[in-house]
């Protein structure tokens, strides 16, 4: 095999925890992550001299060794040791800096993808495990399963069979930094107690659980996250969270007309990207 065309999905998490802060400058979280098919293309060309290339062509997202995605390539070329290299073609769906997870989710599927291009046989823990490296939600894409995330993201819990959802997933087009995020959050003394439902069988028990302790600290500086929240509520969603650091808003819906009848009713307000989708 030396082509291999894959897709690389968007996250949303329906909770994000801060736990506390860590010896090592990160924080420990708790998440409950769930994939959606608002995905990247991504095509990789197995070539026989050691060059590797990794091309996108969307503002905010580096070719070459500056991409994740070429970071991925790269360990997993000096792995196999063969002396071959790589040509990478991404094609971005999923927004930059948009909290939905997308450079995490190219790392991975490329990850994934030349593992079988290049027959390295490696486990999924290995991945994981070499995932971490790159990026804390590596792992999570490798593991591909709705989880409940602890650590730093790494530890990795399947959560149980929930619902499948539309949801509409609106950014507002404004660049937020993790770290910027991070670095201005005010944690809280709080009893070590947390309610991870064991069980979501309804969209209600989900909307019940949506939380997100970063939302606050995105929403001082960029009001229009609230604004997001508030109109996504009058179209129609049960619910409504920022996703990870933002500034990506997603609502909640029953259906695939209720979500796309809310995304035409938004879709015409103020340039915001705008887009239904399922999840996975």
């Amino acid at each position: 095999m030396k082509s291999l065309t894959l897709k690389a999905p968007a996250k949303v998490n329906y909770l994000l925890d801060v736990i506390r802060k860590r010896p090592d400058g990160y924080h420990d979280l708790r998440m409950i992550m769930q994939r959606v098919n608002l995905c990247d293309e991504i095509t990789i060309n197995l070539t026989d001299t050691p060059e590797l290339s990794v091309t996108c062509g969307k503002k905010g997202v580096p070719d070459g060794p500056g991409n994740i995605a070429w970071k991925a390539a790269r360990t997993m070329l000096d792995l196999a040791g063969t002396g071959q290299g790589a040509n990478i073609s991404m094609v971005k769906n999923i927004p930059v800096a948009a909290g939905l997870g997308g450079g995490s989710s190219d790392a991975a599927t490329v990850l994934m993808g030349m593992n079988e291009i290049l027959g390295l046989n490696l486990s999924d823990q290995r991945l994981m495990e070499i995932g971490l490296k790159l990026g804390a939600d590596v792992p999570f894409f490798i593991f591909q399963k709705t989880a409940l995330a602890e650590g730093v993201g790494e530890q990795l819990q399947a959560m149980p069979p929930m619902p499948k959802l539309w949801i509409l997933l609106v950014n507002p087009r404004v660049h937020v930094s993790t770290a910027w995020v991070y670095q201005n959050l005010q944690l809280t003394t709080r009893q070590n107690e947390y309610n991870i439902p064991r069980f979501c069988g309804s969209i209600a028990e989900i909307c019940e659980m949506l939380s997100n302790d970063l939302e606050a600290v995105t929403i001082r500086r960029f009001p229009v996250i609230q604004q997001i929240k508030e109109r996504l509520i009058s179209v129609g969603a049960s619910g409504a969270l920022m996703s990870g650091s933002g500034p990506t808003v997603f609502g909640v819906f029953a259906d695939e007309l209720a979500a796309r009848k809310a995304a035409a009713a938004l879709s015409v307000e103020r340039g915001w990207f705008v887009t239904a989708v399922k999840t996975l």
